[in-house]
């Protein structure tokens, strides 16, 4: 939610120059946050899988 308030802020066109850099490194640290997270969480449901003999791994993208 934030990343896409921040993004809206952007694609206005009404900040300066300065407030638009600090608004870029914010979505950048929450975009690498993001993703973090969702590869953490990746590792953990394929972990689990393997654990529970799931011997097929399907991309997410197929579910």
């Amino acid at each position: 939610a934030e990343l896409e308030v921040i993004i809206n802020k952007m694609e206005s066109g009404d900040l300066s120059l300065e407030d638009s850099l600090k608004y870029f490194e914010k979505g950048v640290k929450l975009h690498r946050q993001c993703h973090s997270a969702l590869t953490d969480a990746e590792q953990r449901v394929n972990l689990l899988s393997e654990e529970d003999n799931y011997s097929k791994e399907k991309p997410f993208e197929d579910l």
